[in-house]
């Protein structure tokens, strides 16, 4: 068979959007994984403009954006979209859309519903796609992620004590990972670690912008935030981790915290079970599907539900024991070569067609 999968976002962040990290990420694992797992298909990965061979049997768009342009009007290959999720959707007045971005989710809907196949991240983004498309659910699959092969349990304790001085982290932390829009529910994190007063470290480039639009209503919660943690000594914000030193502080942490509004999928959650890091979490969007019993669940909209279940764990060696190995044995069930797999199986099914 011959692929072509749009790479646009590895090559020019405006792409990108809100998603720098797992847009990227998606793409590059997809890549990787495709071409280790099925090495018979020939695969063009182009960027947005450029023109693609004629004998091209089937064209992945792996990101979707419903209030900017991400697809093309006028397609004459047989074509799969991934949707990770339609969270501004779903929550408008966190997330308006304004007359231009109104518009532009009638194009993008249009388009969508031209596709052939649909690909999503989980049964609650699936529904979502059905709920705010009316798309037949047979048209849309839902392939889970995982997180890399290179987030593990790592026990080289020079390495991690090296890190650790790298980036000034004490002894015992709370961690976060991720962006800083709305759902992910950051002031209520914030005001949950100084109730009970405990140090988060909090890793994600967002974090330490200063170059954006604060009249932007999507970015009063990175605002909000940055003013939340001025001159507080127990946040540490490292703004932008490499992965391979990300999967150190993962394992130096002592409890993963993202009690998310919603998630699409919830990827760092997955990391940190992956490295053997106790999570705490909560029920909303796909993070239940996701996490299954292996995390500590708190309710996103109690900040004394998120400091108790912080507090619960990080004093507690026992409870912190019992979820890593939950956890250990829960991110086991995501892997990429079943992604691909279940990626590849969409491809041949429409390429039949």
């Amino acid at each position: 068979m011959k692929i072509a999968i749009d790479a646009s976002p590895l090559k020019n962040s405006k792409f990108l959007q809100h998603r720098v990290r797992g847009t990227g990420f998606y793409i590059e694992n997809l890549k990787r994984s495709l071409q280790q797992y099925y090495p018979n298909n020939q695969y063009t990965f182009f960027v947005r403009g450029e023109k693609l061979p004629k004998n091209i049997d089937l064209v992945n768009y792996p990101y979707f954006e419903p209030f900017f342009l991400t697809l093309p009007v006028f397609n004459k290959y047989k074509t799969v979209v991934t949707v990770h999720d339609l969270t501004p959707l779903a929550f408008p007045k966190e997330f308006p859309q304004g007359l231009k971005g109104m518009i532009k989710w009638q194009i993008q809907k249009f388009v969508l519903k031209k596709a052939d196949g649909i690909i999503t991240d989980s049964i609650s983004s699936k529904n979502d796609i059905v709920k705010y498309t009316n798309i037949s659910p047979s048209k849309i699959h839902v392939v889970y992620l995982a997180a890399s092969d290179v987030f593990r349990k790592v026990k080289k304790t020079l390495i991690l004590e090296s890190i650790k001085e790298k980036y000034n982290l004490p002894e015992k932390f709370a961690l976060y990972v991720g962006d800083v829009t709305w759902n992910k529910n950051l002031p209520r994190l914030i005001e949950a670690i100084k109730k009970i007063n405990v140090t988060l470290v909090m890793a994600g480039s967002a974090l330490v912008q200063n170059d954006f639009d604060r009249s932007n209503p999507w970015n009063q919660d990175l605002l909000k935030v940055q003013k939340m943690v001025e001159n507080d000594k127990r946040i540490i914000r490292l703004g932008f981790v490499p992965t391979e030193d990300l999967v150190y502080i993962y394992n130096l942490a002592t409890v993963f915290s993202m009690p998310s509004l919603y998630e699409g999928f919830g990827l760092p959650v997955l990391e940190a079970m992956s490295c053997g890091c106790p999570a705490i979490t909560t029920k909303e969007g796909s993070l239940k599907e996701i996490a299954g019993d292996a995390v500590y669940f708190v309710d996103a909209y109690s900040i004394d539900s998120i400091a108790n279940g912080i507090g619960e764990v990080f004093f507690n060696s026992k409870v912190q024991d019992d979820l890593s190995k939950r956890g250990l044995c829960q991110a086991k069930k995501f892997t990429w070569r079943k992604t691909a797999e279940e990626t590849m199986r969409i491809y041949r099914n429409f390429y039949k067609k």
